[in-house]
């Protein structure tokens, strides 16, 4: 049950992932988590460290996503100012939005990567699906109240994790 929420690959940030690689592994939509994955929850516009970024990997001829649990108010700043689809109030883990993504823009499992600091939204929702799963560090310290319970629940599953050396916090992989 515990390896449902095992990343296929973990690193510190959104910064740090070596999407070349994974474009080479066949990977051609990359979903983002918004909140503490891409920006803290404080901010309400995207970064120029973001916008490059974004810009960078549409260069690369991936499809960009963001998929959050957040709402409408809170994601389109970010969809309009990165000109990025985007799904709002998603209910991660479910697999609703995925399928619906996967019906729309015609990819393949195997073909999409989901990123996010949460191993109970982001992460099971990816592994569900059977899409490759990007933990990263959350990058803000503050979390709306729900995200706070998660992380309790959370921190439980990295210890039982841990324990069977299958995920260790600031233990980055590919």
């Amino acid at each position: 049950m515990f390896n449902m929420f095992v990343p296929d690959i973990y690193q510190k940030s959104i910064y740090d992932i070596d999407y070349k690689k994974l474009y080479k592994n066949g990977i051609k939509c990359l979903i983002f988590d918004l909140d503490n994955t891409m920006t803290p929850v404080n901010i309400k516009s995207p970064n120029k460290k973001l916008k490059d970024l974004m810009e960078d990997l549409k260069n690369m001829k991936f499809k960009l996503l963001i998929v959050s649990n957040a709402t409408k108010k809170r994601v389109e700043p970010f969809k309009d100012i990165l000109c990025i689809d985007s799904s709002y109030l998603s209910f991660k883990p479910l697999k609703r939005k995925y399928v619906r993504i996967l019906k729309i823009y015609k990819f393949k499992e195997n073909e999409i990567a989901c990123i996010g600091d949460q191993l109970l939204t982001d992460i099971l929702g990816a592994n569900r699906m059977g899409f490759t799963s990007i933990l990263v560090n959350p990058i803000g310290k503050i979390d709306f109240a729900l995200t706070k319970t998660n992380r309790l629940i959370e921190n439980t599953i990295f210890n039982k994790l841990e324990k069977r050396e299958l995920l260790k916090k600031g233990k980055y992989y590919e």
